[in-house]
Parts: C-alpha cells; structure tokens; sequence
C-alpha cells in the first residue's frame, strides 16, 4: 500500500525523537510553508482564484487543475492504513501527483489530503474538508501526519513514502505476513501490495491488485491473478474516479520519486544542521568564521552521496520483461521535458530493460534540488561531474555504460547549465 498522505495521531514519545528538525535551524513546524498547496491558499484568500464544487467528486477535478496534477497520474491503493477508515477494495483511495504535490481522495472520505514539497522544509501535509465551503480553507497539519512521514522509514525527515504489503478481503493490512517500503531499487516481485496495478509486464510478477481472502489462514498471495490486468471493471465501480486506470508506469515513477523529495530532505537538513553547529563551535572556539569541521563534511558527504546513488538509479534491477501502462501517462511525463538539441530528455521512458531511457532523476530540475545548501550542492556537482566524465568505475555506477554517462552528461549541460557546466 502507499502510506502517502497517511495521518495519525502523534504519541508523545514519537514528538520527543523529532525535536531536531523542531528547533533551528529548520523549525519546521514554526516556518510557514512555501509549497504549490500554500500558494493556492494564498490566490484563495486573496480571492484570485476560486475552487469549484463537483456535486459527484466534491472539490477534487477543482483541484487537480488548480495544482497541475495530471488525471493520467491516477493510482489506486485500497489498503487500509489511512485515517479515512472507508478504504477497501471495492473503494480504493486515489492518489495523484506532480513532481512536488501529491493528493489523495476517497470518494466518501471526509478529507482530501495533500502532501506538497517545500524546498527548505521537505514534506508539508495538508487537509481540505469534503463538504462544500463558502470560503474553502487548506489546513496545514499540526504534527500529526509524522508518526509515519517523519519515522525511520523517512530517515527522519517529513517526507512521503511507498510501502507494499499484504491486505485481506477488507483491505485490513497484514503486517505479519511481510511490509516493504519501496522505491526504484525493490525488487518486482515485492511490489504493490494493496495497491491496482493496470498494465502489462510479461512473465514479471508482483503483488498488486490481489488480496489474502482470511488473515487465519496461511494461504498464499495469488500472484498469476494480479498479473497483466488492463480493466479493473472486475474488481471495482471505475466510474466513481476520473479515469479508470491505476497506470503501471505511474506507479513505477512514484516509487522513485518518493524516495528522491526523501533523500534531497535529508540532505537539506543535514546539511543545514551541520554548519548550524560548525557556526556555534567556530564562536566558542574563536575559530574562523565559515571554517568547516571535519565532521561537518563527512556528514555533507555521506547525504551527499545517498543522493548521488539514488538519482543516477544505482540498484535498479534489470526487467526482463518489457512494461506498459494504460494510461497516457507515459505520454504526458514524457512530453513536460526539457530537452536537449537532439531532442532528449531524463524523462524518455525506456520500459524494456529499466524505467528511464537516461537513468538521472528528473528531479534535478525541482526546486527541492536547486535550492539545496552550497556545500551539498556543490559537492553534488562535483562528484556528478567526475562519475559522468566515467573517470569513477565504482560499484555503484558500474551499471552507467560510457554512452549513457555522456548522454545524461550532455543533456544536463543543456537543460541545468548550472549543475553541470556548458
């Protein structure tokens, strides 16, 4: 299942562990946010934009156009591990995204929840009631929501997560029988569990659009039944949503994505926390000011090189099998660029062999990533230069060929002048 946008309550005991990010230099809870959902508030507030109210899905086609979330990104995910308890498989929760804004829906909840980017703060959650509002309000959360988006599955730090895990017949997650956090680097096989998956994958199989049918039982996931499924008409009332499709390749780019905006945010803090306590220690020692400890630059190049690993797709597995989803989701990404003068672009899909035709994130180009600190983005830079110029033959960049590196070398001196030099 996806535990984005998942709210709880928040136990004293689990406050007291995210005083870090609490205090400053982050105060998290204290900055205001500035994020896609802060902005629509503030054009709503300032009565330049309006949220329309659909007597069939409430404020929800509102939405998704006033904040750029695509139809085509449309998952479904019908375990019940959210605070709207009227999730199951009949009923699925919808879940669309962006490359900074993701929003979830259950066509009788009682909230839509929103979980949108700030490039200092990491992950910031909102809410907007279902009923029809005069004035409608977006709620930023009051800490509640990081029970499960600031935990170790978050190294931490608020951000959004995917799991996977087994659901029975009434969507209750089986924790006992296995859970998986997922990202590109999860095997197949062990993906998308409480999840629809429409889309085909050959002889590849994973744990989507299938439940156990008695928790009491050792019964065994059907596998082969949630395999190569393209019509979810057997399994639920489609017409409820926007579209009819819980698209493969969407759900391929989420588990990436999410995993990114977490390590940028990590990389961020850490960082930022760092020179906060180099700045401290260079005054108590009378030390020059902007001297930079040893330990600081170990931690700016352990988050560093997370991030490094994870954006040029270090640890993707191979798929056998070729992929294609049913929405035109893939069409739609594809086409948001930039791109080069031959016309390339990190967001071609190859869907062969691998998820992207040039295996570098996409999210060079977010905010998240260029507004990260100078020292990690500097080192970032750096490093990236060096691993694509091929002079780095490490492990964990062994799977970049020569031509692959001087592609993505090539369209970043292009399209992030900036990161990478003309």
């Amino acid at each position: 299942m996806c535990t984005l946008l998942l709210c709880w309550p928040l136990p004293a005991t689990h406050a007291q562990g995210l005083l870090e990010f609490e205090r400053d230099p982050i105060a998290y809870s204290e900055t205001p946010s500035q994020t896609r959902v802060s902005q629509l508030q503030e054009q709503l507030d300032a009565k330049h934009t309006s949220l329309s109210y659909d007597i069939k899905r409430g404020y929800l086609p509102s939405l998704l156009s006033e904040l750029e979330l695509p139809v085509s990104s449309q998952l479904l995910v019908f375990s019940r591990t959210s605070a709207q308890r009227q999730i199951s498989p009949q009923q699925p929760r919808a879940i669309y995204f962006n490359d900074d804004t993701y929003l979830g829906w259950v066509p009788s909840g009682d909230l839509i929840e929103l979980l949108a980017m700030d490039a200092q703060q990491g992950a910031i959650f909102y809410t907007l009631p279902r009923h029809r509002q005069k004035q409608p309000q977006i709620s930023r959360d009051g800490g509640q929501c990081l029970l499960c988006h600031a935990s170790a599955r978050t190294l931490r730090v608020p951000a959004p997560v995917a799991r996977s895990v087994i659901v029975d017949r009434q969507g209750q997650s089986l924790f006992g029988a296995g859970s998986h956090t997922t990202d590109h680097r999860t095997a197949f096989k062990k993906r998308w569990g409480g999840w629809y998956v429409t889309g085909t994958h050959g002889t590849m199989r994973h744990r989507g659009n299938v439940v156990v049918r008695d928790y009491r039982t050792t019964e065994t996931l059907n596998r082969e039944a949630g395999a190569n499924i393209t019509n979810l008409s057997g399994h639920l009332r489609t017409s409820i949503f926007p579209s009819p499709h819980s698209d493969l390749v969407a759900i391929m780019v989420l588990d990436h994505q999410v995993r990114m905006h977490n390590l940028l945010t990590l990389a961020n803090y850490e960082t930022r926390l760092a020179i906060a306590y180099d700045q401290s220690l260079n005054k108590a020692l009378d030390r020059p000011i902007g001297y930079q400890s040893p330990s600081t630059q170990r931690r700016i190049k352990a988050a560093a090189e997370k991030v490094l690993r994870y954006m040029l797709f270090s640890g993707e597995p191979r798929l056998p099998s070729p992929i294609q989803g049913t929405s035109k989701f893939a069409e739609q990404f594809a086409q948001r660029g930039p791109r080069d003068r031959h016309g390339r672009s990190l967001r071609d899909f190859n869907l062969k062999s691998r998820l992207f035709k040039y295996p570098c994130s996409y999210l060079v180009y977010s905010a998240s990533f260029k507004q990260l600190p100078a020292p990690v983005r500097q080192y970032i830079a750096k490093r990236l230069r060096i691993i694509l110029s091929g002079k780095d033959e490490s492990k964990s960049f062994r799977h970049l060929s020569l031509d692959t590196r001087q592609a993505i070398q090539n369209i970043l001196r292009e399209t992030a002048p900036d990161l990478i030099g003309n």
